[in-house]
């Protein structure tokens, strides 16, 4: 009988990955490849499936069972796919399809929420029995942590963190309210107001086209991040106007859960660092007092392989 272990699977719009993951959350062996999106629900589930007996043969011994993180609402106690908009799935019955591939116990949850245990097994979260992961990426997701337990709600939905309302009058969301966070602070939000700036004023944004190679539709987040980075002036206003909305939704999520560390994570944490101390700051200076006395904002730890690990470590605690 060799090492226990699980496969863990991220799976998002534009990348699918698959990992080996031991107990300790290490990463034995991986795959990845490009999402094939436009070849719909069954043509990833071969890829993952694929890619699953590829790194089986790889190894000594068996899964115990696979986890899938996925970016979505999911209906835990079946393991469907409600609605995944990154992949434009409906009522996708992935763990019961999965399963019959591979013959294994599999296990489907939100991406950000098996970051989050992944977090709190391995990583920036170990030991804390209370706490807040916010992954700040093309959008906003989240989980949280309360007394030990993973906080599902009565339809599997808590945490969706990207979408609480930072301002009743504010931009629209893809959700089809206003004002969310994520319509402040994501990193669709940020390439959306950075592009309307560029148009505005072209040549004050030529930093930022010529980053884009001259076209102001291909000004993402991640152009933002660039030109702050080469220290164009022009995004210092944009950065501070995300800044204050990653402030209010931070505060917010500490007044109501009071966890003992948040936890920031995701493409626009890693390319805008500095928003780190900005929102340690701003939530000591803005929480409510008794709600931040023992709080530490931190960054998380799992990188690159974050989605893996934590689908993986679910699988693992569920079936290991």
């Amino acid at each position: 009988m060799g090492e226990r272990w699980a496969l863990g699977v991220d799976l998002g719009g534009t990348k699918l990955e698959v990992a080996r993951v031991d107990g300790d959350g290490q990463v034995l062996d991986a795959l990845r490849m490009a999402t094939d999106v436009d070849g719909g629900p069954a043509s990833v589930e071969a890829d993952i499936a694929r890619m699953s007996r590829a790194l089986w043969e790889r190894a000594d011994s068996p899964p115990v069972g696979i986890g899938v993180g996925i970016a979505g609402q999911i209906d835990g106690q079946r393991g469907q796919v409600r609605f995944a908009p990154n992949l434009g799935w409906r009522e996708v019955p992935l763990r019961e399809d999965l399963e019959r591939l591979l013959r294994v116990r599999a296990v489907v949850t939100n991406d950000v929420r098996a970051i989050t245990w992944g977090e709190r097994l391995h990583g920036a979260g170990r030991g804390i029995d209370d706490l807040v992961c916010l992954y700040v990426g093309t959008g906003i997701g989240g989980g949280v942590v309360s007394a030990g337990r993973l906080l599902e709600g009565c339809t599997n939905t808590a945490a969706e963190l990207g979408h609480i309302i930072i301002d009743l009058n504010g931009p629209p969301c893809t959700c089809g309210n206003r004002g969310c966070f994520e319509a402040l602070a994501g990193g669709w939000a940020i390439a959306r107001q950075a592009q309307e700036m560029a148009r505005n004023d072209p040549s004050a944004g030529e930093r930022m086209l010529f980053l884009a190679g001259g076209a102001v539709g291909k000004i993402t987040a991640e152009t933002v991040a660039r030109a702050a980075a080469s220290g164009d002036p022009f995004v210092t206003g944009l950065l501070e106007n995300v800044s204050r909305a990653l402030i209010a939704g931070c505060v917010s999520l500490v007044n109501a859960f009071n966890p003992c560390r948040l936890i920031l994570g995701g493409g626009v944490i890693d390319g805008l660092p500095d928003l780190i101390d900005k929102v340690r700051e701003g939530v000591k200076r803005n929480g409510l007092p008794a709600a931040t006395a023992g709080l530490e904002v931190v960054r998380g730890l799992l990188g690159a392989n974050a989605g893996a690990v934590g689908a993986g470590s679910l699988a693992m605690e569920v079936f290991g």
